[in-house]
């Protein structure tokens, strides 16, 4: 079997060795590079050339981002973000994701042995992820895509629902690598009155928040990062904070999220199929599930336990999907009633809604 090839860049030489251990534990990984900053790093891949490179952003010499660029435009290789928590940081990455990166992962630190071994799943998996995403190269920062805005009057005649009626509808959602980039797609063409929507976006402690703002900023719904007993309303979205669990739950008419913590579910914290089980069990033939681009099958189960209960699921499609191992498993589940672009999620979410 051919190993994942990897190069680490980062100033840190702890954090270079920390990641190397980490990865080369995995038999089919192997570190093939290290490099201090990224000219070290530009001139090694002269002479190698790497499945994936894991970067930090902030580095003497020449940034992250710089590096990323320059990277992108010449021979594209799946780019993984190791950042730390600050808040500085978090904006950076999340400008390396409209750039190009695949994903985001929290630099490994010293800390209890659950938390070394929750960081070692984390980061291979992701280097595995990221090995499975294929790119185009870019000659400068692509455009982002946009779906076209669509009309809440045409859509969803019944808008003016209060939302203390049982059958209000709830959106739970689903993502991981790529996910990003087809989350912000997805909301920004939905109306300010969409249903309420909850989100499980694989991604570190930290980065959710400066995910939801820079979303807010650009969409008519209203984003934020959830907290504990938030209400599930009309035009508004949640995501689950980074390294928390987030599940749906109900109190008479009204929905609410809780936001805990707790062991890994399904490789990943927060798990799609805790948000998805708990809006089976709570929102039933009300909810409408959506799973999108990502590696693995976090999702898979419980989307199915939601088609079970009544609700109407969607899946991205492959062609649209950075990574397409999440929908595939839903859908050979037997979970998945549509199938399609991620253009056309947001007009099938807003008419299955309107049912």
């Amino acid at each position: 079997m051919n190993k994942i090839k990897v190069m680490i860049v980062d100033d840190s030489a702890v954090v270079r060795q920390t990641m190397t251990e980490i990865l080369n534990s995995a038999d089919d990984i192997e570190v093939i590079a290290v490099a201090r900053d990224p000219l070290f790093a530009l001139n090694r891949l002269k002479t190698v050339r790497p499945d994936v490179i894991t970067l930090d952003i902030e580095m003497p010499r020449m940034d992250g981002l710089t590096f990323l660029k320059e990277v992108m435009s010449k021979d594209p290789i799946p780019i993984i973000i190791c950042s730390s928590q600050a808040e500085d940081n978090s904006q950076n990455a999340l400008t390396a994701l409209e750039n190009g990166a695949v994903e985001i992962i929290q630099k490994p630190k010293v800390g209890t042995k659950r938390f070394i071994e929750e960081s070692r799943i984390l980061i291979i998996d992701s280097v595995r992820s990221a090995a499975q995403v294929r790119l185009t190269k870019r000659r400068s920062v692509a455009p982002m895509k946009v779906a076209p805005k669509l009309s809440a009057d045409v859509i969803l005649p019944n808008s003016h629902r209060p939302v203390i009626e049982t059958t209000e509808r709830v959106i739970a959602l689903g993502a991981s690598t790529g996910g990003t980039e087809a989350i912000r797609v997805f909301l920004e063409a939905l109306p300010g009155n969409s249903p309420g929507i909850v989100i499980v976006q694989h991604m570190p402690e930290k980065f959710t928040a400066s995910f939801a703002k820079r979303l807010d900023s650009l969409c008519d719904v209203t984003v934020m990062e959830a907290s504990n007993n938030d209400a599930v309303l009309r035009g508004r979205v949640l995501i689950a904070p980074g390294n928390k669990h987030m599940l749906l739950k109900r109190s008479g008419a009204r929905y609410y999220v809780e936001v805990k913590e707790g062991p890994l579910v399904s490789r990943h914290r927060p798990s799609v199929d805790v948000l998805f089980r708990s809006t089976a069990r709570y929102a039933g033939k009300n909810a409408i599930g959506i799973i999108m681009t990502g590696m693995g099958d976090d999702g898979a189960a419980g989307m199915l336990e939601m088609k079970q209960a009544g609700a109407y699921n969607i899946a991205q499609d492959e062609k649209s999907c950075v990574v397409f191992g999440m929908p595939n498993e839903a859908i050979k589940k037997g979970g998945v009633d549509k199938i399609v672009s991620l253009e056309e999620i947001p007009n099938a979410m807003l008419k299955a809604s309107a049912r």
